[in-house]
């Protein structure tokens, strides 16, 4: 994995009211042919409301978003094509098995049936799925039903792949498979952006780790880089920069109550993460 190469995928001052409540405040990211970038915060810091906007499904009230330098105000429906995505509850037809959830999803997006046929199997067994793809996705569990949406999101071999918590309700087997396929698509020059909370897990996966944490991004980590070598613990490190930033917020309001020697208490922010 790399981050050398041109932008795949561009964000540009994005400013996001929902509400008339600010989500995201000048949001800024690019996104390079062979990364993964995964992006991480406590909950309601705007990861998810970040990737609708992305992926269209949301208008910024300022900024835009470029795909291969296109505004995707005006991207035409191929370059579209060469995306993959699951964001929030992955879709699926009830009545229809795993298996032509998975094909209806490749059609979608242009994809060759009998090469489309070939990586869903191949990326089933990754996933520990095969056994279950001719069942009807409405006798899935939430987590047979996160593999289905994964294997739809890759089966038409995006060169762009946005992916929202996408370990949720995975096996330690399926992890471990999942990963895999990430290398894959970044190996081939394919650009990955995806949210967690796991931060081991995303050290395994992301060349860049962005902080987000009320709408902005307050800080990257890049794995194994300098200051922050192997065996660093990278919960510290979200906890140091959230509370940097909360404290710098915090110097311009006096009766805030947070002074100079306030703690993260890490025993009841670790399960805010998401």
């Amino acid at each position: 994995m790399s981050g050398t190469a041109a932008p795949a995928l561009e964000v540009e001052g994005v400013h996001v009211a929902l509400r008339r409540k600010p989500v995201l405040h000048g949001l800024s990211l690019s996104l390079a042919e062979g990364e993964c970038r995964a992006v991480v915060g406590l909950n309601g810091a705007g990861k998810t409301t970040a990737l609708r906007v992305i992926l269209g499904m949301l208008r910024p009230d300022t900024g835009r978003v470029l795909l291969y330098g296109r505004d995707i105000a005006s991207t035409s429906r191929d370059v579209w094509r060469q995306v993959g995505h699951l964001v929030e509850t992955p879709f699926s037809y009830p009545e229809l098995t795993a298996r032509q959830n998975i094909e209806a999803a490749a059609r979608l997006h242009g994809a060759d049936p009998e090469h489309a046929g070939r990586l869903t199997a191949r990326m089933s067994e990754a996933l520990a799925l095969t056994g279950w793809l001719d069942v009807p996705v409405r006798r899935l569990s939430l987590g047979t039903r996160q593999k289905v949406g994964l294997v739809g999101a890759l089966a038409h071999e995006p060169n762009v792949v946005v992916l929202d918590e996408p370990t949720n309700g995975l096996d330690p087997l399926a992890v471990v498979g999942f990963r895999d396929l990430l290398r894959e698509v970044t190996g081939r020059g394919g650009a990955v952006l995806v949210t967690g909370h796991h931060f081991d897990e995303l050290t395994r996966i992301a060349d860049r780790v962005d902080i987000l944490h009320r709408g902005r991004i307050i800080d990257t980590i890049v794995p194994e880089g300098p200051g922050c070598p192997g065996g660093a613990d990278l919960e510290r490190v979200f906890f140091d920069a959230v509370l940097a930033a909360d404290l710098a917020t915090d110097s311009t309001a006096p009766e805030s109550g947070a002074g100079p020697n306030a703690r993260v208490d890490t025993s009841r922010e670790r399960t805010e993460i998401s």
